[in-house]
């Protein structure tokens, strides 16, 4: 991997982990449990870096 691939990688999970973040605060201010507000930012941050992956394997 060059530099430019690491770097976009590293930006794409920091991104996916920031969304992740908002996603379980959102859920935990709209009165979820902690469980749930966890799975809903899990599953937030995964969706977010699916569909990074899935752009950038169709891209090549």
């Amino acid at each position: 991997m060059n530099p430019v691939q690491i770097l976009s990688l590293l930006l794409a999970i920091s991104v996916a982990l920031n969304i992740g973040c908002a996603a379980g605060l959102i859920a935990t201010q709209s009165g979820v449990s902690r469980a749930g507000s966890v799975l809903a930012g899990g599953s937030a941050a995964a969706s977010a870096l699916a569909l990074y992956l899935t752009g950038v394997s169709a891209y090549h």
